[in-house]
């Protein structure tokens, strides 16, 4: 409180120094008469400092890379800045298990685009000069039998379509040694306790490595529980679709991670020719911290 004492001649003319001098809040306390005239003491409380601004809330950094990526700040710490040594150090990287030494089963949840990737997957083999032999499991998306037909019908391999076990082992028994063998697999939803013991036991009976097929563009924590419950029935490998569409790939890392699991390749395009991308840490750092954009012109 700032306290002044004016005097003057006259009562208005003190008070007019007053006003002056302090301004219009200023509270009179007292006033007497002297012998020069009058004096008027006053005080003028100091105005109130206004409240400081909430705190910002936790923002990304403008240069971290990741921000687009729709990753947890945990998961952007473990990936450092995105480069590819960060991500070498943080994430597995392995080539897709050898469909002719064990059969190569796709499994994943519905519309993951596990008959698309097989399809790809045999039209590398017979590229390669392999004649593999494909089978489909997916007796409950209506038309998956007949999608796969038709790619097997175009590169003249057999298909061997099973709703069953029994099915199953007799087309395993048509497979010669040494030929590749690719299971189509239906859509399996791994907390579902009745469709997860169907797939382990499709599993059992073909003695097949499960490769999960998992769709980018996830909720990150959707994928994360995913990627665990498929690892669980005995996934160790991960191929990823829709990178040609997808512009955030934190579902894809969170996957990675959870599980955890291998990057194997990329479904980057509809072509059963040139849609499978190998996924190394110098191509997955380019997509994470270069402009958003179609994944091959990125390849």
């Amino acid at each position: 409180m700032r306290l002044r004492v004016f005097r003057a001649a006259r009562m208005a003319d003190a008070m007019a120094e007053c006003r002056q001098a302090l301004g219009p809040d200023a509270l009179i306390l007292s006033t007497r008469r002297t012998a020069a005239g009058v004096e008027v003491t006053a005080a003028l409380e100091p105005a109130e400092e206004p409240p400081p601004p909430p705190p910002l809330p936790p923002s990304i950094p403008a240069s971290d890379p990741l921000a687009r990526h729709n990753m947890p700040a945990a998961l952007r710490a473990r990936l450092g800045g995105g480069g590819a040594t960060a991500l070498a150090a943080a994430l597995r990287f392995a080539a897709l298990p050898d469909a002719a030494r064990q059969p190569l089963a796709l499994v994943g949840p519905p519309g993951a685009g596990k008959t698309l990737s097989c399809a790809k997957l045999a039209t590398r083999l017979v590229l390669g000069g392999a004649a593999p032999l494909v089978a489909t499991a997916d007796s409950q998306r209506a038309g998956a039998a007949e999608q796969m037909a038709a790619f097997t019908r175009v590169l003249g391999v057999p298909l061997a379509s099973a709703a069953s076990g029994a099915q199953l082992a007799a087309a395993l028994a048509r497979r010669v040694p040494g030929q590749p063998m690719l299971l189509d697999t239906a859509g399996c939803d791994p907390f579902d306790p009745p469709q997860a013991e169907q797939l382990l036991a499709l599993l059992r009976v073909t003695e097949a490595t499960p490769l999960l097929i998992l769709p980018a563009g996830l909720d990150p924590e959707e994928a994360a529980e995913t990627a665990r419950a498929f690892a669980a029935l005995g996934a160790r490998h991960l191929l990823p679709t829709r990178l040609d569409a997808a512009r955030r790939l934190g579902s894809v890392l969170a996957a990675a991670l959870a599980g955890p699991l291998a990057l194997t390749e990329a479904g980057t395009g509809p072509g059963a020719a040139d849609g499978l991308t190998p996924l190394t840490p110098a191509w997955l750092a380019e997509r994470l911290t270069g402009p958003a954009r179609p994944a091959q012109e990125a390849a």
